[in-house]
């Protein structure tokens, strides 16, 4: 029951998010506490360093640790977050975010997103979430 409210929250949510979709992003799954996205590495994504600008990668992390945090149907934002790259990824490249709930406390939370291409960590990603007043879908009872 609890996976099935995160994936209508998920879906409600994937609705209005045109920043995750236009960079194309797909959610892969949802559940309580946890959300797994991908997104390949286009060309217009690239640095002058020929790798993935990272504030792509953040900004993947980002969407998957949002997915993760609002999964309860609370709505929740981002208090704090950082990241950590690890090896660079290339174009062309499919990265993948996983996002998992660490602990939870009051309206506070912490979460952990790991981006990975293929079997390699390109980031580690911690963000620290804020619950709002507020649902993102109604409870059907």
């Amino acid at each position: 029951m609890a996976d099935e409210l995160a994936s209508r929250v998920a879906a409600a949510m994937w609705a209005d998010d045109t920043a995750s979709a236009s960079l194309g992003m797909r959610l892969v799954s949802v559940g309580t506490g946890t959300a797994v996205l991908e997104m390949p590495v286009r060309d217009d994504m690239v640095n002058g360093h020929g790798i993935a600008h990272g504030g792509f990668v953040f900004t993947l992390a980002d969407s998957a640790f949002a997915f993760a945090c609002n999964s309860r149907n609370q709505v929740t934002v981002a208090q704090a977050c950082d990241i950590v790259f690890i090896a660079p990824a290339q174009r062309g490249d499919l990265l993948v975010a996983e996002a998992r709930e660490r602990t939870s406390y009051g309206r506070n939370g912490i979460y952990d997103v790991t981006v990975r291409r293929g079997d390699d960590v390109i980031a580690e990603f911690r963000g620290r979430s804020r619950q709002l007043s507020g649902s993102i879908v109604k409870e059907e009872s």
